[in-house]
């Protein structure tokens, strides 16, 4: 069955997952059909949707027609792992709802391990200067089944993960834009492969009529492309051929090559679009980027301090290793299975790391030699390790909070690590002069 022949109304449709993107998805199907909702934990759901729970016992009486499943589930990591791996074939997502429902509503989706949130904000906020209605949604903004008052001429900007795309059977992009691709979530996907083909998805659904962006330098994704039967237009995107560019950029966020790429990506769709180079170039000098993404916390003329609690992997913080100078660099926390530390010889001597958290012994074990370090359990203690340290450093310097893990073995989640961080650095800064 293809998109065009599948019909939501009168259907029996399970909700697996009531998180944001359930609820979203609850609320859009359940006006003409019979939506049932299941979530592993029933503290999750208000009250609100109390007779539309079902317990394990009761799914199997049910012939439902489609089981929406939220991004977080691993099916076969759950509460009824079974149930869903018999009924694999009625597996949709919330992406694939938006894909049916909204055929040819202009889709621009962004996907790769790391630059997604910002490459988003950035092209968002490119189309939105150009007077277009545009929609920021997916992992950064609201659901996309969540947004109101569609017409022929919006465009969605979609950040879409590897959890979003996996299940996936309908959604087509007209855009797609792989940014990069590094191991990462190999606990949910078994293995580098299984994640790139859930990213690759976007591609090898896209039609003759429609575009996909990849980096000219990813030997990996040009084979994948290579490799494919692929009916899209290939832009390679190189940035060696927007240095001119960069130079006309006033913005220290876009100092390091990390979010040079990025940029590119956005020149390549802008180009695309036939959205004008200078508003592309303006809204750069103007972007102040996202909260704990690359955010410069702190400036003056002998220290930067930058807070990247959004880091999670090696691969997200080595560009900014590679673009300053004597680096206090603060890691740590949970490490992602199959992680590693690729950074060339002539950077090690630039840094010096405090390692904290629970999996600290892997993140020492995983610097190079030459790296001196210092270590302690909590990011209080490290911090205190190093403001002790950076009292007698006159010199010019970057204390970089790139943690290169998960934050779940002491917060929340990566923004109130972030948060936590940005406290401590205020405080500290009322003690010393700097």
């Amino acid at each position: 069955m293809n998109a065009k022949q599948i019909n939501f109304e009168n259907r029996k449709i399970l909700i697996y997952g009531f998180g944001k993107s359930g609820k979203a998805c609850f609320n859009f199907l359940n006006k003409n059909n019979y939506c049932t909702i299941f979530d592993d934990n029933k503290t999750n759901i208000s009250v609100k949707y109390k007779k539309k729970i079902t317990n394990i016992k009761k799914l199997s009486s049910i012939n439902f027609d489609f089981i929406v499943l939220s991004p977080g589930i691993d099916i076969n990591k759950c509460k009824i792992s079974y149930y869903l791996i018999k009924n694999k074939s009625k597996i949709i997502t919330e992406l694939d709802i938006f894909a049916i429902s909204y055929p040819n509503i202009n889709k621009i989706t962004i996907t790769g391990t790391n630059g997604k949130s910002t490459t988003s904000k950035l092209l968002y906020e490119v189309l939105k200067n150009n007077k277009k209605d545009v929609r920021l949604t997916g992992n950064i903004g609201y659901p996309v089944l969540m947004e109101k008052k569609i017409k022929n001429n919006t465009i969605f900007v979609i950040e879409a993960s590897s959890y979003q795309l996996d299940y996936s059977k309908y959604f087509r992009s007209k855009y797609s834009i792989i940014l990069n691709l590094n191991p990462d979530h190999l606990d949910r996907h078994g293995s580098f492969k299984n994640y790139a083909e859930a990213k690759f998805k976007i591609v090898k659904s896209q039609s003759s009529k429609d575009f996909t962006f990849i980096d000219n330098e990813n030997n990996f994704l040009n084979k994948l492309v290579k490799n494919n039967q692929i009916k899209s237009k290939i832009i390679k995107i190189n940035h060696l051929k927007n240095k001119k560019y960069f130079r006309k950029i006033n913005n220290i966020y876009f100092n390091n090559s990390s979010n040079q790429k990025n940029l590119s990506f956005v020149l390549g769709i802008a180009k695309v679009l036939k959205i004008n180079l200078k508003t592309v170039l303006n809204t750069a000098n103007k972007f102040r980027g996202l909260g704990y993404r690359q955010q410069i916390i702190h400036k003056s003329k002998k220290l930067l301090i930058i807070n990247d609690s959004k880091s999670t992997s090696f691969s997200s913080t080595v560009p900014l290793l590679e673009s300053y100078e004597n680096i206090y660099w603060i890691l740590g926390g949970l490490a992602k299975k199959g992680d590693k530390l690729t950074l060339k010889k002539k950077y090690i001597s630039n840094i010096k790391a405090y390692v904290y958290g629970k999996d600290r012994n892997f993140f020492i074990n995983s610097l190079p030699n030459k790296i001196s370090y210092k270590f302690s359990s909590t990011l209080k203690e490290i911090m205190k390790n190093l403001n002790n340290n950076i009292k007698n450093d006159k010199t010019n310097k970057v204390i970089l909070f790139s943690p290169c893990a998960a934050s779940f073995d002491q917060f929340k989640n990566f923004e109130e690590r972030g948060k936590i961080f940005n406290s401590i650095i205020k405080s500290m800064l009322k003690k010393i002069k700097i």
